[in-house]
Formats: C-alpha cells, sequence, structure tokens
C-alpha cells in the first residue's frame, strides 16, 4: 500500500496542474449543483415503524390537512393588561386573519373562538397549521410570520413563536470561523511556517466546500437533518486539516533529511500517508456503521459525515502533493519571526537528537512511571464516566434555548400561564369512529388517566377522531414519557365500547420514540463498532493486543465524554459559564459519539503506534520503541487534538442545544483520547507489555498481507536503490 500511495503523491507532484484543475473543476460542478437543486435540510427525525409515525401515515392518507406542520404563535398582554381587552383582541384576530392568507398555510385557530386563553387572562394561543411537512415549508412563508402579526404588536402585544417551524435569529458569531481561527494559530506555531501552517487550511476548504455543496444538492432529494451538515462541517474541517498536517510534518522532516522535494512528498505519503489512509478509513468504516441501527435520519447523517471524511482523505493523498510541488522548496523554510523560532528548533531536533524532544521527555517520564500513570489514567476516566449511568435520552426542545430565543419565550409564557403540559400537547388518532360522542367518550376516559390535565376531541371526519391531551407535565419530563406508555398500553379499555383504535402522536410522543428507539439501538451499534475497530487494527498491525488495548481506550474516553455530557447538559455543572440550559441528553448524541470518537480514537492510534512499531521493528527494544515513537508523534498529535477541539469547542458558540451539546461532546471525548488515551495510558501499557504487544499467531502473518503502514519496507528499498551522491537539506535559506 505504501509503494501505491508514494507513486500516486509522486504522480501528482509532477502533475500538479492537472491534478489542481481536477479538484476545482469538481469545485465548480458542485457549487453550480448546489444552486440548480436548492436543497433545504430538515429536522425532521421520524423514524418509521413507531407508533407515532403510524398515527403521521394515518392522517396523511384520511385527514390530509392535520398531517402538515404547525407553528403555535403565543400572544401575550403586558402584565396587569386583559388579552381579551376589545381593543387587543381586535388586533389579535386581525393578525390570524393576516396569517391564514400566508402561503401554504391551510388554516389558523383563534384563540377567542376555540377558548385557548389562559385563566388569568394574559395570554393567547393560536396554531398556524401549513399543508406540508416542517422540511417543505418555504423560507418565504417563514419570513412573513411575523410581518403579518404586526396588528397585534402594535396593540402592545407581545408575541412569541414556537413549533415545527418559527422565525428563528440570524446566526452570530460564524463558529467555523473561529475554528479555522485557531487552527490557523496551532499550524503556524507547530510549523513555524505560513507556506506549511496554511497548507492543510486550504486543502481542508476544498473539501469543506465541495462536501457542503454536495449535501445541498442531495437535500434536494433526501432528508437531511440540520444537525447532519454540522457535523459534516466539523469532522470535514478537522480531518481535513489533520490529515494534511501529518503528511505536511513527515514531508519537511523529508526535507530536513536531504530529499528533493518530490522524494519528500512521495515518502511522506508512502509512510505518514499510510496511516492517514487507515485513520481515515477508521472514521468511514465506523460513519458508514450507523446505517446497522436502522434509522432513515441516522443512517443519512452517518454517511453524508463519511462522504466529507472521504473527500477530505482523497484531497490530503492527491490535491496535497500537488500543493506541494508548487512550494517545492519553501515547504522547508521557517518564519523569522521570534515566536516561531521554537517550530525551527523542534523540527531539526526530530531529525538530528530526537532524544531532545519535549516529547521524549514526557514520554520518558510516562514509562518511567508506567504503573502509577495507568491506575490513575484508568481510574481518572472511570470516575468521569460515573454520570453516563444517569443519562435521560430525549431531544431537546424549546426549554433548551437561549431566553432570546422566540421559542424560549413561547414555551416559558405558556408554562406560566396555562402549564407546563400545554408545551408538549399528546396528539390521539382515534381511527374507525363515526359519530361525535364516541370521541367524547373517549376524551373522557382519557382525563381520568394519571398525568392528563384535559382531554378535548376535534369534530369526526372520514372516520378519524383527533383528541388533544395535555400532560400535566412538560415535553422533556419522564412522567410525560410514561403518560405516553400508559396511554399505549390501556388503549384497549380507554377505548371501551367504542371500536376504536388508538394511536398516540404529536411532537412529544415522536420524540419519545426517537429516544427508545436509540437507546435500543445503542448496544448493538456498540458491537458493531467493537468489531469493526477490532478487525481493522488487526490487519493494520498484525496484532492481537494493540487493538484490545486500542478499543479498552476508546471505550474509556467514550465513557468519560459521556459523563462530562450528563453533567453538564442534564445536571448542569459549569453551566452559566458554558450558557446551557439543563435538559435531557441529545438521544442521537450516544450512537454518533461512539462512531466518530471510534474513527478519532483509532486515528491517534494509528499515528502513534505506527510510529512505535517502527522504531521497534528497527532495533526490537519495546521499551525504548514506545518513548521513541511517542516522543516523535507527541508535537504533531498535541497539534492535531487542539485544531480538533478548536472547531469543536467553536460550534458551543451556536444558540442552538443540539449543535453545542455535539460540540461539547467531540471536545471533551477528543482531548481526553487524545492527551489522556494515546499520549499517556498506550505508551505506559506498551511499556508494561514490552515485545509480547507485538505477538500474532503464526497462520496469521502467513495469510494476511502486511499492509506496511509505517513504510518501513518502502524506506528500506528506496534507500536500498538509491545510487549517486545523496541529495543535500534544505535550510531555512534556501
Amino acid at each position: 500500500m505504501s509503494t501505491y500511495l508514494y507513486r500516486l503523491s509522486r504522480w501528482c507532484f509532477r502533475h500538479r496542474w492537472v491534478t489542481l484543475a481536477s479538484w476545482i473543476l469538481i469545485v465548480t460542478v458542485a457549487v453550480i449543483g448546489a444552486q440548480a437543486g436548492g436543497g433545504k435540510t430538515d429536522d425532521n427525525f421520524s423514524i418509521p415503524g413507531t407508533e407515532s409515525q403510524q398515527a403521521v401515515s394515518v392522517l396523511k392518507d384520511k385527514l390530509p390537512a392535520a398531517s402538515g406542520a404547525s407553528t403555535q404563535v403565543v400572544f401575550a398582554a403586558p402584565d396587569g393588561q386583559d388579552i381579551t381587552d376589545a381593543t387587543k383582541q381586535k388586533a389579535i384576530t386581525q393578525a390570524v386573519r393576516d396569517l391564514g392568507a400566508l402561503p401554504q398555510v391551510t388554516q389558523v385557530s383563534n384563540p377567542f373562538e376555540t377558548k385557548l386563553v389562559s385563566p388569568d387572562k394574559q395570554i393567547a394561543l393560536a396554531t398556524v397549521t401549513y399543508d406540508t411537512a416542517a422540511g417543505n415549508v418555504k423560507d418565504a412563508t417563514v419570513d412573513k410570520l411575523e410581518p403579518a402579526t404586526a396588528a397585534a404588536e402594535d396593540a402592545d402585544v407581545q408575541v412569541a413563536f414556537s413549533g415545527d417551524v418559527y422565525p428563528e435569529d440570524e446566526a452570530g458569531v460564524n463558529s467555523e470561523a473561529i475554528g479555522m481561527a485557531v487552527a490557523l494559530l496551532v499550524l503556524l506555531v507547530t510549523f513555524g511556517s505560513f507556506v506549511a501552517g496554511g497548507m492543510p487550511l486550504i486543502t481542508a476548504l476544498f473539501g469543506v466546500i465541495i462536501s457542503m455543496m454536495s449535501i445541498t444538492m442531495l437535500a434536494a432529494v433526501f432528508d437531511i437533518a440540520s444537525a447532519a451538515t454540522s457535523v459534516a462541517t466539523m469532522l470535514g474541517l478537522s480531518c481535513g486539516i489533520d490529515y494534511a498536517l501529518f503528511i505536511v510534518s513527515r514531508h519537511r522532516a523529508n526535507l530536513q533529511a536531504g530529499h528533493s522535494p518530490e522524494e519528500a512528498a512521495g515518502r511522506a505519503a508512502g509512510t505518514a500517508g499510510s496511516s492517514v489512509l487507515f485513520a481515515g478509513l477508521s472514521v468511514i468504516i465506523a460513519l458508514c456503521g450507523l446505517t446497522v441501527v436502522g434509522i432513515p435520519f441516522l443512517s443519512v447523517m452517518g454517511l453524508t459525515a463519511a462522504g466529507t471524511v472521504a473527500i477530505g482523505l482523497l484531497i490530503a493523498l492527491t490535491l496535497l502533493p500537488a500543493f506541494l510541488g508548487f512550494a517545492g522548496k519553501r515547504m522547508g523554510r521557517f518564519s523569522r519571526l521570534p515566536g516561531m523560532r521554537r517550530a525551527r528548533a523542534a523540527t531539526e531536533t526530530s531529525v538530528n537528537a530526537p532524544e531532545e524532544l519535549t516529547g521524549t521527555r514526557w514520554a520518558n517520564w510516562v514509562v518511567r512511571h508506567r504503573i502509577p500513570v495507568l491506575v490513575v489514567g484508568v481510574l481518572g476516566l472511570g470516575l468521569m464516566a460515573v454520570p453516563a449511568a444517569s443519562m435521560d435520552l430525549g431531544l431537546p426542545g424549546a426549554d433548551a434555548r437561549p431566553t432570546s430565543d422566540t421559542s424560549r419565550q413561547a414555551y416559558d409564557l405558556t408554562t406560566e400561564h396555562f402549564g407546563p403540559g400545554y408545551n408538549g400537547t399528546l396528539t390521539i388518532v382515534a381511527e374507525n369512529v363515526d359519530q361525535s360522542a364516541q370521541a367524547q367518550a373517549i376524551s373522557s376516559a382519557l382525563t381520568k388517566v394519571d398525568g392528563v390535565a384535559s382531554a378535548a376531541p376535534a369534530a369526526v371526519v372520514n372516520d378519524i377522531a383527533l383528541i388533544s391531551v395535555v400532560p400535566t407535565t412538560g415535553p422533556s419530563d419522564s412522567a410525560t414519557s410514561d403518560l405516553v406508555h400508559d396511554i399505549r398500553d390501556h388503549r384497549t379499555e380507554l377505548a371501551a365500547g367504542t371500536g376504536a383504535r388508538l394511536l398516540v402522536g404529536g411532537a412529544t410522543a415522536t420524540h419519545i420514540d426517537i429516544a427508545t428507539k436509540l437507546g435500543d439501538a445503542l448496544p448493538i451499534f456498540l458491537i458493531v463498532v467493537v468489531g469493526l475497530a477490532f478487525v481493522l487494527l488487526t490487519f493494520a498491525f498484525r496484532t492481537i493486543l494493540v487493538p484490545l488495548k486500542s478499543i479498552a481506550g476508546f471505550l474509556l474516553s467514550a465513557g468519560a465524554a459521556f459523563g462530562a455530557q450528563v453533567a453538564v447538559f442534564q445536571w448542569g455543572w459549569f453551566k452559566d459559564a458554558l450558557g446551557v440550559t439543563p435538559t435531557q441528553t441529545l438521544c442521537f448524541l450516544p450512537i454518533i459519539l461512539l462512531a466518530i470518537m471510534f474513527g478519532l480514537s483509532s486515528d491517534y492510534e494509528i499515528f502513534v503506534v505506527s510510529r512505535v512499531k517502527e522504531h521497534y521493528t528497527k532495533h526490537g527494544d519495546a521499551r525504548a520503541a514506545a518513548v521513541a515513537g511517542t516522543g516523535l508523534s507527541t508535537r504533531v498529535v498535541t497539534a492535531a487534538a487542539l485544531i480538533m477541539v478548536s472547531i469543536f469547542v467553536a460550534v458551543m458558540t451556536e444558540t442552538d442545544p443540539v449543535i453545542k451539546a455535539i460540540g461539547f461532546s467531540f471536545a471533551i471525548g477528543v482531548f481526553l483520547d487524545a492527551f489522556i488515551v494515546r499520549l499517556a495510558l498506550v505508551p505506559a501499557f506498551m511499556a508494561i507489555v514490552g515485545s509480547k504487544i507485538w505477538y500474532h499467531p503464526k497462520w496469521y502473518g502467513r495469510l494476511i498481507p502486511d499492509p506496511d503502514i509505517e513504510g518501513e519496507k518502502l524506506e528500506e528499498r528506496l534507500d536500498h536503490n538509491s545510487t549517486g551522491r545523496p541529495e543535500q537539506p534544505v535550510h531555512a535559506d534556501a
């Protein structure tokens, strides 16, 4: 494999104009396709086969007018004033008429006709119903919601929106720009050069642009969750930068060793590029593994993210060598800025005296104190994982958003004046109902169920009755989930004598069904991920203990990340500092965190262990190899991890609680895995086990080809075949 990557890199280096033109053409096609397709992501997290989805299907078939998306409009009078005042009532009625005139709107309920006025006459609730699902409601329609309520606002009435679709504030800070700025700073400090430091950013941008435009094109055909775009962007930037970082780092080391730029690029691809290929494949396989859970929106999220990583990997192996060709000997130069001198010293030391590296001194300390390091590290991560036992899965709603958000304002107003249950109304779909008396009988039975505040039926249409059930608790409360299951368990008794078939649906029931389904799928996915990790790493390193060690480290860091997530986002630790409102744990977060953590932990495992194996095969001293390999890996792994963490932390500036939770969990997981597991526990364990870490059965060695992930055989062959005078080293003034 290393030989093929060596040849590919040299070809792209020599044919750099062709390579660059090809990627520019791909970018152009992607941009044009995205503009022509006009796709739009949404937050439709439905799961086929669940009862809530069955309710939607019944409504689409028999009562399509009730199956579309909706927006709840909260009209609130100032303190001490009456919302039913003639002036305010007239203004609200006008707002209702204006809302009803908007495109895609089928009906708007008047709160004074439906009697949805709070007992204290402080607020009134109206519902806007659309003729299509949330993902198909046009932005132009949503943008007109606020202007349509101008009459109410002119009468000194506060208006707030919530529901499936509502006008959201425009994004303020560009989190991707923040992450890239921090990444550039880390790269400049690492390489001490604007040319070398900027190159990984440029190649990563190529990948992100292609990926985002491709997702936009696909969104015109498939349902793609908005969170999928955020996850793909984070992974595209972080993995794209990291893969280029590892190759550029080895390329510069090869230049310092005296190789020509073309030869240096080829050898970098054959050595570090092999590790990058395996690391990228591990991430891609893990993300594609999300399809095994059988949940459509999660499968699409995994496949789009996997595609993004695949594009970044291809760019690192083809476009990057072309850019190295354009840069030539300038890649070996260092900036003369004072703050960049350490990068030059570290690079020259890694070539001439690697034992003097800071990373080597750290590795020496870890190996000398290997048993305490291993014990303290394992116990510390285990302690961090304890809160994960209290994980409560759900979909964070408006209550988790900042108080400046209109949906949060609507939620708080409704809770204060109506009760929390009005934010999580359940929709009972009663089939085979031919008269209103039957619907009323079912409604009366529902009011007697513990946890039900009220139940009101609508008119019977096409043998369908819709019964709106208001719980006594909010949508994120575990008691509401218990109520949903209680109604389903006793549906026969509730519909006794009517012949009706009851289905519990609505947004709240949908979220509960999704959380239950994902919770059930988590153990299966974990087994799949662990199995993939074992197979891939066993093939890469031709040993059994390395993959077992890697899996154990992955489970430790993932468990600690889960624990931190629960402590912060459920229990509210550091909530003020992080701008978090305690709520449930995002239901699909554990699965995507396992997938991405597996991939990224395999990244760092491969980068560190391949360096260790490279030294072990040279002299056979396992303990010295652990020190040397970790020492040479520390600087570049630290830079890669800091870049990933900075990109994930940057997205925490977003107001969306879903994106904030994903960013935090990824950041803490990568930090713990890179710095605690891979740069501390891994060398400590390898030093304890010694040469036994590289054991594999003889039959395995005979049957499975050696992928030469560290590129040792390639370099031996190249050095053996080289003739003539060796090339001169490239210095700063070359």
